[in-house]
């Protein structure tokens, strides 16, 4: 899966890299430890609401991480659709209607994820301390991350509120490749710049979108452990990405 990530790029360079013309209306602080609920950017084609006949526009936006689909009573369903596996996104009902025509790119400088030493240091109910990992792109440019959104209504505001309407997201998760797989089984899936706006295209016809997404290519991701500071939601600094040391008995994993 994928549940904690860093982004700290700000929405200019961001309007810049995925050559958007539509900005957010509001900022969000750099976050090196962005966890689901959170406010985050999403990067989508879509047309203007209410202006069907204007054409497709690619917008930096603001939703929230974890999908609440259109048709949901009850919006805490988010917090539990955070992720979307790309083997059964096409069918879930969650996710179908979104992946068909609502699909973004959430803009990361890296993901974390926790490995399981077998022979390890034990925590005080015995249970193996899990060391955290940063996994980013190795050449340090931005990593695109697959993601799904919808828009849903609240039925408990009126229609003039502001917060009415919410955007939420989710991010489509595949196997790890073989570096990033010792760490964990699951990384989220990636897409490459040439294949942004295939991937973002609201209006594409025929042939599946899964197609377009394939697993980073070897030495494209790069990993290291990182302090335990990142296991709480509540710190929050570019100091969490610092590399730390880390002895493990096996060789092949950094």
């Amino acid at each position: 899966m994928c549940g904690r990530y860093a982004a700290s790029r700000n929405p200019d360079d961001l309007v810049e890299e995925f050559e958007a013309v539509v900005a957010p209306d509001k900022a969000i602080a750099p976050d090196w430890n962005v966890a689901p609920t959170k406010e985050v950017y999403v990067v989508l084609d879509r047309r203007p609401r209410r202006e069907p006949a204007e054409p497709v526009r690619r917008e930096l936006a603001v939703a929230t991480w974890g999908l609440i689909p259109s048709w949901a009573k009850d919006p805490s369903i988010g917090s539990r659709l955070i992720n979307a596996r790309m083997e059964t996104v096409a069918e879930k009902p969650a996710f179908r209607r979104a992946f068909a025509s609502r699909r973004c790119l959430l803009p990361a400088d890296g993901y974390y994820e926790w490995y399981t030493p077998e022979d390890g240091p034990k925590g005080a109910r015995g249970k193996p301390l899990k060391q955290p990992f940063f996994i980013h792109p190795a050449d340090g440019g931005v990593l695109a991350m697959a993601g799904l959104y919808e828009f849903w209504r609240d039925p408990t505001r009126p229609d003039d509120d502001p917060r009415a309407w919410r955007t939420t997201v989710t991010i489509l998760t595949t196997s790890a490749e073989d570096a990033v797989g010792r760490i964990h089984d699951r990384m989220p899936l990636l897409v490459e710049r040439e294949r942004w706006g295939a991937w973002l295209d609201p209006e594409a016809a025929g042939g599946d979108p899964r197609d377009l997404l394939v697993p980073a290519a070897p030495g494209r991701l790069d990993a290291y452990p990182v302090s335990t500071l990142v296991n709480k939601v509540a710190n929050n600094g570019p100091e969490l990405v610092d590399p730390v040391p880390f002895d493990d008995p096996d060789p092949t994993l950094l």
